[in-house]
């Protein structure tokens, strides 16, 4: 396997804020209730030792930075300013750099937004997930829909042209006609992109403990059939699994994941991948909070460092850019893995016989049938 040219490969960088006010009973991310006084100072110390150690490996601009968590806007603005301020001195931001920061509705964070702005942040994206107070009570969220529209408009008015907001579908009692009802509240604050998830319940949350009744798969079916049909009629393009954009409004950091672009992993948990003269490399870091400031500040905070090898990359392409409804030219497996496209003739044969993958030669596009069966599209190019 010969490595693509790194200096060819789109450059993004994640920092992750584990820390939230409460732990959802639904989420499985690595996020951590924190009681008392954030350590703001500690952890952006943390992050900037590990983006001087990163950054000394990189040569290429960053196209993208995206602060998730978590919730990220617990943090006051001096932390994402520290961090952009870094990253542009070390490597250089692109000029039209897409920075978004994860943003939960709170009047005493909303009042912060006009502060993140001028510390750089760009593009918001707030997680509403629901504008019925009866299901944000059941989702365990700790605001209600009024400071869900509240902290629209104070993006809004602190100059934000670039807003996403998360909206989750199938929950306890919820009915398509609801779940519309919840979309068309979404609507109306004209957001520029709309990421739609389906409530599940994941190992280790509180809800596999004490799990809520949930909607069958019908009824499941036909609420996301509604929704999909109403953002395409609101001018919105699917254009991922889980996204929805206006025209030219596509998240263009997770495309670059997605396209099977590098990008650094800041901060506990953030993963890594990174493409060298040698080959494709990824890094994991420690999770927990405190393992991972204790570690970056005595050096390396990745407690896992793997290279991919060359029978990994196909499974791996295909995991990122099946999610993108009309897939990639084959020509990108080519630029981003070094690897022939032959490479993928096994697969995407099977996957064309079983109606899963268009029959294109110079493109890898889900059907619409493999688009509702990703993951065995996907295992075809896994296995």
């Amino acid at each position: 396997m010969s490595a693509p040219p790194p200096g060819e490969i789109p450059l993004a960088v994640y920092v992750h804020v584990p820390y939230c006010l409460r732990k959802c009973p639904y989420c499985d991310f690595n996020s951590h209730a924190r009681e008392g006084t954030l350590p703001e100072t500690d952890y952006l110390a943390a992050v900037r030792a590990e983006l001087a150690r990163r950054t000394g490996e990189e040569e290429r601009e960053v196209g993208s930075v995206f602060f998730g968590g978590g919730t990220p806007s617990l943090f006051g603005a001096g932390f994402f300013a520290a961090v952009l301020e870094d990253l542009d001195r070390k490597l250089g931001l692109a000029a039209e750099c897409e920075v978004t920061l994860e943003a939960n509705p709170g009047a005493s964070e909303a009042g912060r937004f006009a502060a993140y702005r001028e510390a750089g942040v760009n593009r918001l994206s707030i997680g509403v997930q629901s504008l019925d107070n009866d299901s944000l009570a059941r989702l365990g969220r700790v605001h209600s829909a009024a400071e869900a529209r509240e902290a629209v408009a104070a993006a809004r008015a602190a100059g934000f042209d670039n807003l996403n907001l998360d909206l989750m579908f199938g929950l306890p009692g919820q009915v398509p006609e609801g779940a519309v009802s919840d979309l068309e509240g979404l609507l109306v604050l004209e957001p520029e992109h709309v990421a739609l998830y389906q409530l599940t319940i994941e190992p280790n949350t509180v809800f596999a403990a004490r799990p809520p009744v949930l909607p069958d798969g019908d009824l499941l079916a036909d609420t996301e059939a509604a929704l999909r049909e109403r953002l395409a009629a609101a001018g919105f393009g699917h254009y991922e699994v889980s996204n929805h954009a206006l025209p030219g409004r596509e998240c263009r950091h997770n495309r670059n994941y997605w396209e099977f672009g590098d990008y650094l992993g800041l901060g506990a948990g953030a993963h890594g991948k990174r493409t060298t003269n040698d080959g494709i490399g990824r890094t994991r870091n420690y999770a927990g909070p405190e393992a991972y400031m204790r570690a970056a500040g005595e050096g390396d905070p990745a407690v896992e460092r793997h290279d991919l090898a060359a029978v990994d990359l196909p499974g791996e392409f295909a995991l990122n850019v099946l999610r993108l409804t009309v897939g990639v030219s084959t020509h990108l497996f080519e630029a981003r893995t070094g690897l022939p496209a032959a490479t993928l003739d096994g697969p995407r044969a099977e996957a064309e016989r079983l109606g899963l993958l268009e029959p294109d030669p110079e493109r890898l596009a889900p059907t619409a049938r493999g688009r509702a069966f990703l993951n065995d599209l996907v295992q075809l190019f896994l296995d």
